[in-house]
Formats: C-alpha cells, sequence, structure tokens
C-alpha cells in the first residue's frame, strides 16, 4: 500500500472513529467548517461541482453559482458527519432522522411480493435512508458498492453499511447482477445509485438538456425480474430531518426491443432525477465530470468515485 493509500485510510479511520464521539452540534459545525475551507480554496472537485450546478440552473449569475457551490459543500459535509455518525446512532434516532413523502409506492411494492429497486441520485445521504429502512421499515436490502482503492478503504465502507443492515455486493467482478436478480425474485429489495455510470455499458439520455450516460442496470433489472422500479431524491431542510420523496413507479412498455426499452426507462430515471435535483440542487453532490461534453476517453472517470 502507497504512502498515500495509508495516510486516505487513516483519514477515514479517523472520521469513524473520532466523529461518531463528538456532540451533534460540534461536528455541524466541524462539517461547515470543513466545508467552508474547502469551497474558498476552490480546487478540482468545488469547480467541478460549480460547473455541473451551471447545467441545473442555465440561467445563474457567476455569484449565484458561487453561493450554490459552497451551500453544496455544506450539504456534502454534512453527509459525511452524518455518515461518521450513524453507527453511534440509536435506532429511534434514525426513524425520526428522515421524512419520507409518497413511501406508499415503496411499502405497497413490497407487501406485494414482486421485488422492489430503488434507484437514486447521489443527493443529501443516501446512507441515511438505507438505514432508515432497515429500521423503521425492519426491511433489509442489497446494494452495490465501487471498488475503492486502497482495498482496506474498500473494507471499511462494506463493514460500515453491513453495520446499518445492508447486504454489499461488489460493483466489479460480473456476478452482481445475477444476485440482485435472485434477491428481486425472491421479492426482495434492492437499493442502487444510479446516475453515474461505472461501466462501459451505459444507456445514453439527455440530462438537464445535455447527453450523458446512466447505467442500464435498474431498468434491465426491472425487465428481467418484473420488479417494481422506483426513483427517490433527497435533500436537506433546515432541520436536522432529513427530506424525501419516492417517485411513480417506472413501468417497462409494453412493445420495443430489450434495449429499446432500457433507453426509455432509463430516460424515464433521469428524468426523475433531473425533477428532485432542480427543486434542491444544493443537496446534489457530484464532484465528478458527468456530461459526454466534459468527459475524457481515460481510466480514471470511471473510478474517481466517492471519496470526499
Amino acid at each position: 500500500m502507497s504512502a498515500q493509500d495509508r495516510l486516505t485510510d487513516a483519514l477515514y479511520g479517523l472520521g469513524w472513529g473520532t466523529v461518531k464521539k463528538l456532540p451533534e452540534p460540534v461536528a455541524v459545525r466541524l462539517g461547515r467548517t470543513i466545508a467552508d475551507l474547502a469551497w474558498k480554496q476552490r480546487g478540482k472537485g468545488v469547480l467541478r461541482l460549480e460547473s455541473n450546478y451551471a447545467r441545473v440552473v442555465p440561467d445563474a449569475s457567476p455569484e449565484r453559482l458561487a453561493e450554490l457551490s459552497r451551500a453544496g459543500m455544506r450539504s456534502y459535509l454534512r453527509y459525511w458527519m452524518e455518515s461518521f455518525r450513524l453507527p453511534a446512532w440509536s435506532p429511534e434516532r434514525i426513524r425520526n432522522g428522515f421524512a419520507a413523502k409518497d413511501v406508499h409506492y415503496l411499502t405497497d411494492g413490497l407487501a406485494s411480493d414482486r421485488g422492489v429497486i430503488l434507484a437514486l441520485p447521489h443527493m443529501a445521504n443516501w446512507d441515511l435512508a438505507g438505514a432508515w429502512v432497515t429500521t423503521k421499515l425492519e426491511t433489509p436490502f442489497t446494494t452495490v458498492a465501487e471498488r475503492l482503492k486502497p482495498e482496506t478503504l474498500y473494507d471499511r465502507f462494506v463493514a460500515y453499511r453491513e453495520g446499518l443492515g445492508m447486504e454489499v455486493l461488489p460493483h466489479s467482478g460480473g456476478t452482481a447482477f445475477g444476485t440482485l436478480a435472485r434477491r428481486l425474485r425472491d421479492g426482495g429489495l434492492i437499493c442502487l445509485v444510479a446516475e453515474r455510470d461505472l461501466s462501459a455499458s451505459g444507456v445514453e439520455v439527455k440530462f438537464f438538456g445535455e447527453a450523458t450516460r446512466m447505467p442500464a442496470g435498474p431498468a434491465l433489472l426491472a425487465q428481467q425480474t418484473g420488479a417494481l422500479l422506483l426513483p427517490v431524491t433527497l435533500w436537506y431542510d433546515d432541520s436536522p430531518v432529513m427530506q424525501g420523496r419516492v417517485h411513480p413507479p417506472i413501468e417497462v412498455p409494453e412493445t420495443g426491443t430489450r434495449a429499446e426499452k432500457t433507453s426509455v426507462m432509463t430516460q424515464a430515471l433521469a428524468d426523475a432525477f433531473a425533477t428532485g435535483i432542480a427543486e434542491h440542487p444544493e443537496d446534489w453532490h457530484m464532484l465528478q465530470r458527468l456530461w459526454l461534453a466534459d468527459l475524457e476517453p481515460r481510466p480514471s472517470d470511471a473510478r474517481d468515485g466517492e471519496r470526499p
């Protein structure tokens, strides 16, 4: 392991080991302080975040984009502070930490035993939403995690999410799709962060008027298993309680080839994500290149994943 990898792993270990012990007001202030320092440095991540917001809010002035990126970094660090502290939260704190609108789409789908796919963008705190599902709804689910470097960091993320009641599969290796399909055929629940393609098989969609690629997996799984496909968007308000919405199901088209159906369904997923992101752009944590016009043909594009 390189010195940089050891440092990265140690910093995450420090976060989970120390931040979760802080009083909540102290953790909130710490996150905001780190966010403001990072924003003032105007590094690559902040500039990319601002560039992405320019697509979401195309009429925003430079001053407005700067305000958005500052709010976005604060939202992003709130995610990390909450995530470091989640293992120490009580079940009551988790149950009361998230307010989900239109959750009947999810509960009705689970009651039908047909299997449910929840697909989310990188908004607010998807780990908290997952912990709420396993705690409030008492429903286990399966998800997929990108293999991070160093391997010890990936192991930390897996242990963290498994500790919250999730089954975690590696994104690489080629076996995740089959396992997800089996879980759905058994009437289970899977949750996928799904607006950024990490493979070479993404589906091209229009997103805020420009072309990008999004994963085909959610649409393919729904077609193959008959599971319900539900978009979910999340956001913060001024309270300690995260907000969210379960959007109406994305139906499988009655006609067309599998590729055509996948394209239609993935575009519908992108449209649902865009609706939620447009309403709460500062809670969309996309510090990487997303649109095809921004991407360069190099392998690192698929690996600059979820590290802050």
